[in-house]
């Protein structure tokens, strides 16, 4: 097939060797010219947050198991580091058992695909990428456009034509995940350099800016045209521009003339209105953890927008000025605020209403940005109120609400041999001397439990369980958990709220545990966290 065509293109220059050596024959032209990577309109990484980011179909060949391996070696050093895996693919089960089985389960995340990773690049201090063969990628330019340095492995063939070693990122053997910890290690401690190479990154990505490579490919187009010229054909090109061109035939001829324009009586276009809304629009959120939305102009017809925030079960209503913008193209914007804004926990849809007519639409979503949420703090004074805004299944752009008076957010959550250890801060409380950790039964018949409590320092506290009740006979029993801050005060919810992820339940995933039951023999527990993002126990 390869012999029939004029040219064959690869993305990589290794590629094309190696298919020039295997078609040593071939009158094909084998060349090579990169994928094109446009520049993203997100906001660049900052390079502050202790985050490791990969991203790729969970296949063999990506070897995410080897990266998990040599993050639990990163972890082992620098425990306030995370890594978040994006894609999905049929190695994800056997990923999970690797991260329960190294005990990586509040380091290490399996985030499911993403609609756009433009995103959550920006979110990384660090990109990875661990393959043992590469066509190209593009994961890589993503990465370094967000002004990400990476760690990769040197592998055919994409990652040592992009990454300049020791400037942009870091080249590593492959299959070596001791040698990949230390990179990532070397990377991590050097913040400095780490910042440098983010910058160099940036400029790394300009290469293959769409316009560079189409031109690339215009050129080619131009040599084989040529060459497929015959050169006869040539030869009177040449002579041609030598000689001038041909005078005009029709140069003496007098003009014609014009016949007189037709008097159209048009019919006059009545004014029917602005037209209908087609809102889209844009989402950031500061370290504050407030939002800024902006709504494209090009979806708008009006004079006046009211940004409105209904939330989803109920009837309640939140409603903000949209702002004007300075000139017809920017965006109408608007600021939401948790010091100003009073959103009962859920989840709200965001219209934008035209004051001319009262007409509303749902906001479409383009870019969600949420990286501000990794730097926010939990107020530590009031109530405790939470944002995350999002993209929807179907494109919208959503806010998820939580409001507390108190909360106690989990931290840390071990399961060892026999034991479980929960770790957290207390917020909208104080602890007292007789704190508790209290799991309320779903299920009728079935025992609570309670657990001392331990202040290991301000709002931090710490609980140790070693035995459970037993599922009393049934199939299954569920424990909700709280904490009691003193025993004259009512009990606290556990669970994660902070940061930028949506639904816990489906990234925060923890292994079963074998504990003592008070009547004897053992109890087999899962911690999970529920669709409020709350814990729970599970006994089988």
């Amino acid at each position: 097939m390869i012999g029939r065509l004029d040219a064959f293109v690869t993305v990589s220059a290794q590629d094309a060797a190696d298919h020039r050596a295997h078609l040593p024959r071939s009158k094909t032209h084998i060349t090579d010219i990169a994928n094109a990577a446009p520049r993203p309109k997100s906001q660049a990484s900052d390079g502050h947050i202790p985050l490791v980011v990969a991203a790729g179909r969970l296949m063999p060949v990506k070897r995410y198991d080897l990266l998990i391996e040599a993050f639990a070696q990163v972890v082992a050093v620098r425990p306030e580091w995370r890594l978040r895996i994006y894609g999905q693919g049929p190695e994800r089960s056997r990923l999970r058992t690797l991260i329960d089985t190294l005990s990586l389960n509040d380091h290490v995340f399996l985030m499911g695909p993403h609609s756009t990773m433009e995103t959550e690049w920006p979110k990384a201090s660090i990109a990875a990428v661990t393959s043992d063969w590469e066509s190209f990628g593009m994961t890589i330019l993503e990465a370094m456009h967000a002004g990400v340095p990476v760690v990769a492995t040197d592998c055919p063939h994409g990652p040592g034509e992009i990454i300049t070693d020791g400037t942009d990122g870091l080249l590593v053997p492959p299959r070596d995940p001791h040698a990949f910890a230390a990179a990532l290690l070397k990377t991590i401690d050097d913040e400095d350099g780490r910042r440098r190479m983010g910058t160099s990154a940036r400029a790394t990505a300009q290469r293959f800016a769409p316009r560079r490579i189409a031109e690339e490919y215009e050129r080619l187009i131009a040599e084989l045209r040529d060459a497929r010229t015959p050169a006869t054909v040539k030869i009177g090109r040449r002579l041609r521009r030598l000689v001038g061109p041909p005078a005009a035939k029709d140069a003496q001829r007098p003009p014609r003339a014009t016949p007189p324009a037709a008097v159209v009586n048009a019919p006059s276009i009545a004014h029917e209105g602005p037209r209908a809304l087609r809102p889209k629009g844009s989402c950031r959120t500061d370290s504050e953890g407030d939002a800024s939305i902006a709504v494209s102009a090009s979806g708008l017809s009006g004079q006046r927008f009211t940004l409105v925030l209904r939330q989803r079960q109920g009837d309640s209503e939140q409603r903000v000025p949209l702002h004007r913008p300075d000139t017809a193209k920017a965006p109408w914007t608007a600021d939401l605020r948790r010091d100003d804004l009073s959103l009962s926990e859920g989840r709200w849809d965001l219209y934008v209403e035209r004051a001319e007519d009262g007409e509303r639409r749902r906001l479409r979503a383009t870019l969600v940005e949420q990286r501000g949420l990794l730097s926010a703090a939990l107020p530590s004074a009031g109530s405790v109120t939470w944002w995350i805004p999002y993209r929807t299944k179907d494109g919208f752009l959503a806010l998820r609400t939580f409001r507390r008076l108190s909360h106690a957010e989990v931290t840390a959550l071990r399961a060892g041999d026999g034991f479980l250890r929960l770790e957290g801060l207390l917020y909208g409380a104080a602890l007292g001397e007789d704190a508790a950790l209290l799991g309320i039964s779903r299920t009728a018949g079935v025992s609570d439990f309670e657990a001392a409590l331990t202040a290991t320092a301000d709002r931090h506290f710490q609980a140790v369980l070693t035995s459970m009740p037993g599922p009393a006979g049934m199939e299954e029993t569920l424990w909700d958990l709280f904490l009691r801050p003193d025993r004259n005060m009512e009990p606290v919810r556990v669970g994660r709220l902070a940061d930028d992820i949506v639904d816990r339940k489906q990234t925060d995933k923890y292994p079963q545990t074998e504990l003592a039951a008070p009547a004897g023999g053992s109890v087999q527990i899962r911690p999970f966290f529920t669709v409020t993002n709350d814990l729970a126990f599970k006994a089988d």
